[in-house]
């Protein structure tokens, strides 16, 4: 393996970096009032504190969501090229999605798809 390329990529990185870093603290807006420091919710001020405890079942449906949505998204390379593949492919995206109806049924039966 060509290890110099590898360094000299990841030098180049690194200083791209910096480098925007840097210039952007030079040129950059510096305002330090007090109420930048404050949360806003669509332009109104907060009442109270913002650290409010969030139910976990937020965190739930938008996993499982970004789940189904990102393995959605590996259709369309497959709609492609289905014709090229033939049988093969379309027993893999018979497979995959089996399995997909698996994990949304499997989801849909534990009540994770439920508002409580």
């Amino acid at each position: 393996m060509n290890f110099t390329l590898l360094i000299t990529v990841l030098l180049t990185a690194i200083t791209l970096v910096v480098a925007a870093y840097v210039i952007a603290k030079l040129i950059g807006p510096r305002s330090y009032a007090k109420q930048k420091g404050e949360p806003y919710e669509s332009g109104i001020p907060t009442r109270g504190t913002s650290w409010l405890p969030v139910s976990i079942g937020f965190y739930l449906f938008a996993i499982l969501f970004l789940m189904f949505d990102v393995e959605t998204v590996f259709l369309y390379p497959w709609a492609v090229v289905v014709k090229e593949f033939g049988t093969m492919a379309l027993l893999s995206i018979g497979f995959f999605l089996v399995v997909l109806v698996l994990g949304l049924a499997y989801a849909w039966r534990k009540g994770d798809l439920e508002w409580k």
